[in-house]
């Protein structure tokens, strides 16, 4: 059966507003938590970007949820040395209840410091690198590290992971899924793609497969479609532009020429349920095993409540 998890947008919630949703979503039925690791939001009008860490730190202390970061991008704002200890801290917050999500990330939150923005290509590896040294790191033993991309000198973590730390990559092309094949505990996409979940295992995957799925509960269904659109326009933006545009203003000019309907595409959004069965469905049908659902817009306790009402039944969650 797939797990239904529920995923925070850091992009839209200011920290308190995240913490309090965790707690209604965890009273709602849910029993895993993805959040968002973002500098910038993607446009201004979504309006937030807390620190995740501090976040997870509350989530930890006020639910008995399971967290995964969705996605952590360790490469360049942040060491992975420094990224290494974030990790172990929050895993001993959450013994046994942490999943560390990766990706190669957006020059949206890594170009802050003037650090140059790597290709795709070298990013993956940049990205092998980090994980090498963060899971060394986790051992508790003292690590020095000269690598291509990292250095690490006579570091050590003292508090360390109580338990094994999954590593979650993230993956939309075929380059992405090898890696994620390879030195990750599961793979995570946006879509429901059977032929990627397919060549995932095929290429040495043995994690679980996991989805995510924007959705947009309200009463009035065209007023539900339209605040999807206003919220995630960049929804629409095609290929390697969400990779590389800089500021949320350089999206808000991409995203003026991306469509309502183009936004929208396979987000359920309005009052009826059977839309939002048929697309966690469709990802249960692709071989996944996790589908993180975000409600898109302010609105949570409404779709929370909807949720338990027309969903968690219908979904055997």
């Amino acid at each position: 059966m797939t797990e239904i998890a529920y995923a925070l947008s850091s992009e839209e919630h200011d920290a308190r507003t995240l913490v309090n949703v965790a707690r209604r979503a965890e009273a709602a039925g849910f029993r895993s938590m993805w959040i968002s690791d973002h500098y910038h939001p993607w446009i201004d009008r979504q309006g937030q970007s807390p620190f995740v860490w501090s976040v997870i730190g509350a989530i930890a202390a006020t639910t008995e949820l399971t967290v995964t970061t969705a996605v952590t991008c360790p490469l360049i704002r942040i060491h992975p040395a420094v990224i290494a200890q974030a990790t172990a801290t929050s895993a001993n917050l959450l013994p046994g209840r942490f999943r560390f999500g990766v990706g190669t990330g957006e020059a949206l939150n890594e170009h802050i410091l003037g650090d140059r923005w790597p290709t795709a290509d070298v990013r993956l590896d940049m990205l092998t690198e980090a994980i090498e040294v963060i899971r060394s790191l986790w051992t508790g033993k003292s690590i020095t590290h000269r690598g291509e991309h990292y250095t690490v000198e006579d570091a050590r973590i003292y508090t360390t992971p109580d338990d094994t730390i999954s590593v979650i990559v993230s993956a939309f092309g075929p380059k992405a899924l090898e890696v994620a094949a390879r030195i990750g505990d599961g793979w995570m996409t946006t879509h429901p793609d059977a032929e990627m979940a397919e060549r995932y295992h095929e290429s040495g995957g043995t994690g679980p497969a996991l989805g995510a799925l924007k959705v947009c509960w309200g009463p009035d269904e065209a007023d539900a479609r339209k605040l999807a659109y206003e919220l995630w326009p960049t929804s629409g933006i095609p290929g390697q532009l969400s990779q590389d545009l800089p500021t949320p203003a350089h999206f808000e000019q991409a995203a003026s020429i991306v469509t309502e309907e183009a936004a929208t595409e396979g987000v359920p959004y309005g009052p009826d349920p059977e839309r939002y069965v048929e697309a966690v469905r469709s990802y249960a049908e692709a071989g996944f095993d996790e589908v993180a659902i975000t409600q898109i817009g302010p609105d949570q306790d409404g779709f929370l409540e909807f949720y338990e009402r027309e969903l968690r039944g219908r979904l055997g969650a």
